[in-house]
């Protein structure tokens, strides 16, 4: 069914909105998903803090060009899903991921981080990485083990200092009264 004209320029302004809020995008190759795979892949996406679309090629082309952002021709051919990250993009790109390891009806086609492409690999590389908060607890850590080190070397030194100083005066103390 032929979109009116009215309705391609409504498409179009929403896709651009959903980029420009976009921490970044994930295209999809729909190889005959039925309602119901949608439905649990919207539901995933949203879980991610994202918003899942079947997407029209050419208005998605247009999106990208109003949004300001690069255009990679072969992420559009075919039937497309796209993938909206609103919060992060590590989990978008893992709910699809897992979508598309559930189901043989989607391949992912690529993505768009910032202004950067992303390979069907890269953004399944994305997918791998541990949750934000995961990442901050083992960062914290690394930058921790230093510090105790070197709270543990001057403890250490302090205490002999204080071991010296307390001979010192047991010492002068046991003189004195001799």
């Amino acid at each position: 069914m032929a979109l009116s004209k009215q309705r391609k320029q409504e498409l179009v302004e929403k896709y651009t909105d959903l980029l420009q809020r976009s921490q970044g995008v994930v295209w999809v190759n729909n190889k005959g998903l039925s309602v119901s795979d949608i439905t649990a892949l919207r539901n995933k996406v949203r879980d991610a803090e994202g918003v899942c679309s079947v997407t029209k090629n050419r208005l998605t082309r247009l999106a990208l060009e109003e949004a300001g952002l690069p255009v990679k021709e072969e992420t559009l051919i075919g039937p497309t899903v796209t993938g909206f990250a609103l919060g992060e993009i590590p989990p978008l790109a893992k709910a699809i991921s897992d979508f598309a390891n559930e189901t043989d009806s989607i391949e992912i086609k690529g993505g768009l981080m910032g202004t950067q492409f992303l390979s069907a690999n890269e953004v399944k590389t994305l997918a791998d990485l541990p949750p934000l908060p995961e990442l901050r607890v083992r960062l914290l850590r690394l930058l921790n083990a230093p510090a105790r080190g070197i709270a543990g070397a001057f403890s250490s030194s302090v205490n002999q200092v204080v071991s010296v100083v307390n001979a010192f005066a047991n010492t002068d103390a046991s003189e004195s009264s001799a």
